[in-house]
């Protein structure tokens, strides 16, 4: 199975949410990354639509609820949310959108810090299969359909990349 690029996709999520904004009339948004892919993906986004407002990132570790299973990453960072979430209109943006359980953790974090006016959820990639919570974003790069042993990774930062995995 090929893979699409990710410029790609993000070229096409970058219009496909001017588009959102125009129609919702949300005139400020403010993007937040989850790390890592999604900030990276957050972070084109952000320069290709030229936002005047700053770009945050979550790190939600301590938030998943299989923290006790997969136990504390080496490498984790703060999350950085340098504005105030209080009824700001924010972009959410991941790179693999799969079960749900991560985005239900990064909003469980934002709403730690606030309450926001409104969420749009961008993904890179939604995988038409293995959702266990009713989530779905509102702008998507690509829908894949894969097989409960397959799994999509975005690498990156430069070059950004997806590759697909077999699990056994």
């Amino acid at each position: 199975m090929a893979l699409p690029q990710p410029d790609d996709l993000i070229q096409a999520m970058q219009r496909d949410l001017r588009e959102l904004l125009t129609q919702r009339a949300i005139g400020e948004a403010y993007m937040i990354g989850i790390h890592t892919g999604g900030v990276w993906i957050a972070q084109a986004l952000h320069q290709a639509l030229q936002l005047p407002t700053p770009l945050g990132t979550l790190n939600i570790t301590f938030y998943r609820d299989d923290f006790t299973t997969i136990g504390m990453h080496p490498q984790v960072t703060p999350s950085n949310l340098p504005f105030s979430v209080d009824d700001k209109h924010i972009i959410l943006v991941d790179d693999v959108l799969h079960s749900g359980r991560t985005i239900r953790a990064a909003m469980n974090e934002l709403f730690d810090y606030g309450r926001p006016a409104s969420i749009i959820l961008a993904c890179l990639v939604e995988r038409r299969s293995g959702r266990e919570l009713p989530i779905c974003a509102d702008i998507v790069g690509a829908h894949l359909d894969l097989s409960a042993r397959q799994h999509v990774k975005l690498s990156g930062p430069a070059p950004l990349e997806l590759k697909l995995q077999e699990v056994t």
